[in-house]
């Protein structure tokens, strides 16, 4: 495909002291544009670093200019790049924004491969790239489908891609507004039914440097993609307690029966389990008051919206290349 130098393509790059990655993807990123005959400009998103910078750019033939912009404090990764695309579509001038990670695992060779694919749709559509090769261990490949298994039933929807993705103006104007995307990028967009289709890329390898992401961030990362759909699973959590007091019911109605109409019943057998059903309706409408709470807290609830409150959390923004 021939890349018209007239669209202007940004990066949006977060990152957190892992600097020697980004310098060394900056780099690979740079030979992919220039071999795609493609021009883009980078926003680096410094999510509160507790360490310098350093050089991040030598030269370029491919990348026209870098801006590096700097946070107050550690956000975490999902809302840095919230904040990367507000700061983005309130001040930088593009057509179309790539979000990608700092540490190489998102292949700088597929960015033209979904910028192309965003430029071929018929209408705008964000292209997230899907994995359909990965490079982790069976550990987290396993806890990795445990989640998927788990979010499909609670929320309905099907989570297979990350953060690489381009996003057509038209669709940025949309998503700056989207409050779900400071919890989670991808489920926000699933959540604002944005259009979106994907395509299959392999996982890359780390450039330096060893991840920082262990079980703790990734459960937490899977429960911030649930409390998007935190209504949703409320409504369903709903439906599941009130069946299991109609089963409850069921059964201690059952064993009242079998007591006062035949003589199968053994000493004690009714009471046991008329206490166990009672027991469990408790705790079963308990539950139920909890979630349709959850359903009315989550409607009533002030959001947090990216294109008007990122600007309390930017500290400095400075050109750093050329």
């Amino acid at each position: 495909m021939t890349y018209d130098p007239r669209v202007r393509t940004l990066i949006v790059i977060p990152v957190f002291n892992d600097w020697e990655s980004l310098r060394l993807l900056i780099a690979r990123l740079d030979d992919e544009l220039s071999a795609a005959s493609m021009r883009a400009s980078l926003l680096i998103v410094d999510d509160g670093s507790t360490c310098a910078a350093g050089s991040l750019v030598g030269s370029a033939r491919a990348i026209d200019d870098v801006r590096l912009l700097t946070l107050r404090r550690n956000v975490g990764h999902q809302r840095a790049i919230a904040i990367g695309l507000a700061y983005a579509h309130e001040n930088l001038a593009c057509d179309e924004v790539v979000v990608m990670d700092a540490d190489g695992e998102d292949d700088p060779a597929d960015v033209p491969r979904l910028v192309a694919r965003s430029r071929a749709e018929a209408s705008p559509h964000i292209v997230f790239a899907r994995r359909a090769k990965r490079s982790e261990g069976i550990r987290f490949i396993a806890s990795y489908w445990l989640f998927r298994t788990f979010y499909r039933l609670m929320t309905g929807l099907d989570i297979r891609v990350g953060n690489f993705s381009v996003i057509p103006f038209a669709l940025l104007r949309r998503l700056v507004v989207v409050s779900e995307i400071w919890s989670h990028y991808v489920s926000g967009i699933m959540k604002a039914r944005l259009p979106f289709s994907t395509i299959d890329t392999a996982r890359g390898k780390r450039l330096a440097g060893e991840t920082r992401m262990n079980y703790i961030a990734l459960v937490t990362h899977g429960l911030s993609a649930m409390a998007v759909n935190g209504d949703v699973l409320g409504v369903r959590m709903l439906l599941a307690t009130s069946f299991i007091v109609v089963c409850a019911f069921v059964l201690m109605t059952v064993a009242i029966a079998i007591k006062l109409g035949t003589d199968l019943a053994f000493p004690n057998w009714t009471t046991s389990v008329v206490s166990f059903s009672v027991l469990t309706i408790l705790q079963a409408i308990g539950l139920s008051l909890f979630f349709v709470f959850l359903i009315l807290q989550g409607r009533s609830h002030l959001d947090m919206i990216p294109q008007r409150d990122h600007v309390w959390f930017v500290l400095d923004s400075a050109v750093i290349y050329p």
